[in-house]
């Protein structure tokens, strides 16, 4: 009776028997086997023959109950890791805090875990209680008790096609609720990520967080700091890559998540332009995560991180600087800031550099400038960005209309559309080029060329 009242107040679903799973066939499950990886059928048969238990597990489970077809397919066994490897051709041991086998076909990667033994207790932690390092072995029940939630705590086993359940995440995926295994401030003590998981799983499935299970994020939440900022840079990917980018975010906001991974966002969010900009970026990499086409990290995160440049960017010029130094000097605080804080890798850190950089060239559309941007190896992310900031009111909407038109446009009607923004500049429609002071009215150093020449495209 007390373990029953202990379980109710932590927040444990019931007191089932958490040694022994509820078997569930195809009939109860309805996973169709279609959708199962063959590779996956092929690497728990191998285990299996080899006298091993091998089963698909975690995230693809849950997926294939949902009625989705997995990305990814992991698999989970008793076997060791040097066991596993020996039985395949293109295998390999990688991690340090908890051993795991690539077995690779071709360019499908499955990952194979031994399962896991409740040894976190005596497994060296940090002064938070993080976890370091965790290669302690046990039975399979041990391992489902070692997951992070219920609803990633299934095992399916395609020679049979039964799913092995300990902790009700069936029942949980039917209530579309997302509930940890065990006590909720220990499991983030062991490992902060999982609280960006569970946002993350939230918005993507459209679950309610079970209320045991949020309610220490808020407190928790500081203890991400304490985690390897590229560990953190790989679940923001992963969430903002989610398909639900958008509902992440806010999701993030709610939890009070937000602060230690883009605080830029309260300031930006907080802006009817800004938060516009961010929006729009955000639902067009939903989308193309849906329709299954390629997202580019570099111009999410440019895209992110822009309202801050353009910050710094407008202190510098008024300051004195001119544009184009003034906005590499922008660039270059905010990366040496963000490298630091989410450890952006350089290749991607390279084409936020290039996307921003780009901007006032589009700006400039008289002469050789129009060609010489369009032969640019990034121009189709730049022009991408600038339809961006043209549709949230940053730019007036002619720029991106005209960088459209020449975009699209071939040969002769190219040099229609230049010529007929040279004419513009000419007769006054833009700002008067450098070389021609006597135009107009000059101009301090502060102000700036490409707001300028926007707002003359925008009144033409």
């Amino acid at each position: 009776m007390i373990k029953k009242f202990i379980r109710k107040i932590l927040g444990v679903k019931d007191d089932r028997d958490p040694t022994e799973p509820v078997i569930l066939g195809p009939e109860e499950h309805q996973i169709d086997p279609k959708n199962v990886s063959a590779n996956a059928v092929r690497v728990t048969q191998t285990l299996q023959e080899a006298g091993y238990k091998a089963f698909v597990v975690g995230g693809a489970v849950r997926d294939l109950l949902l009625g989705v077809k997995p990305k990814d397919f992991d698999i989970a066994t008793d076997a060791t890791p040097e066991q596993v490897k020996r039985l395949f051709r293109r295998a390999f041991i990688i991690g340090r805090r908890f051993q795991i086998v690539h077995v690779m076909f071709g360019q499908d990667l499955l990952e194979v875990t031994t399962f896991r033994g409740n040894g976190s207790d005596n497994a060296p932690k940090d002064e938070h209680g993080r976890v370091l390092r965790d290669n302690s072995f046990g039975p399979q029940h041990e391992d489902a008790a070692r997951r992070d939630f219920t609803i990633n705590a299934m095992y399916y086993d395609p020679a049979t096609q039964s799913v092995l359940d300990y902790h009700g995440g069936i029942e949980d995926i039917r209530a579309k609720t997302l509930r940890i295994i065990g006590m909720p401030e220990a499991r983030y003590r062991e490992d902060p990520v999982r609280m960006l998981r569970v946002v993350r799983f939230a918005a993507k499935l459209g679950f309610t967080i079970e209320p045991t299970t949020r309610a220490p994020i808020p407190v928790m939440a500081p203890l991400i700091d304490n985690v390897p900022a590229a560990r953190v840079f790989d679940e923001m990917l992963k969430l903002l890559l989610s398909g639900h980018a958008l509902a992440c975010l806010k999701e993030l906001r709610s939890a009070g998540l937000h602060h230690g991974l883009l605080p830029l966002l309260d300031v930006v969010l907080e802006q009817p332009i800004g938060m516009k900009f961010v929006t729009l970026a955000l639902e067009s990499t939903d989308g193309r995560v849906k329709a299954g086409k390629g997202v580019s990290p570099g111009f999410l995160f440019a895209s992110l991180l822009w309202h801050q440049v353009l910050e710094k960017w407008n202190a510098y010029r008024a300051a004195g600087e001119s544009p184009i130094p003034a906005l590499h000097l922008a660039a270059d605080d905010v990366l040496e800031t963000q490298t630091d804080n989410l450890a952006l890798q350089r290749r991607i850190a390279t084409d936020m550099r290039d996307i921003w950089a780009m901007q006032p060239r589009f700006e400039r559309r008289v002469g050789r400038a129009p060609y010489k941007l369009l032969e640019h190896p990034r121009f189709r992310a730049g022009y991408d960005f600038l339809l961006l900031r043209c549709a949230s009111g940053e730019l007036p909407a002619e720029i991106g209309e005209w960088w459209t038109e020449f975009y699209d446009a071939e040969g002769g009607e190219r040099e229609r559309l230049v010529a007929a923004a040279n004419t513009r500049e000419r007769e006054g429609g833009g700002p008067p080029k450098k070389r021609r002071p006597r135009r107009g009215p000059r101009k301090t150093s502060g102000e700036g060329a490409p707001a300028a020449q926007g707002a003359g495209g925008g009144e033409e």
